[in-house]
């Protein structure tokens, strides 16, 4: 279990794990309706959702994006 001695340590901890739907969709270059594709295809997924708010891990996003550039660089090696 992760113990923390401040809120501030909470918060920092927090940032540097947690990414909102805002962050990824920036992260990502993608619109909305292209994190909920994939979403609903299984590609990413938020292991917190409410309402209007979703709560991805910061190292799920990052192997998204990291699994999107190796195939773009696959499947057009010339842009």
């Amino acid at each position: 279990m992760i113990t923390f001695n401040s809120k501030e340590e909470l918060e920092r901890y927090i940032k540097d794990v947690v990414m909102t739907t805002s962050e990824v969709l920036h992260y990502l270059g993608i619109s909305r309706p292209g994190l909920k594709d994939l979403i609903e295809r299984g590609k990413l997924k938020p292991f917190k959702e409410e309402k209007a708010t979703r709560l991805f891990f910061r190292s799920d996003v990052e192997a998204r994006k990291r699994e999107a550039e190796e195939r773009r660089k696959k499947y057009r090696p010339y842009e």
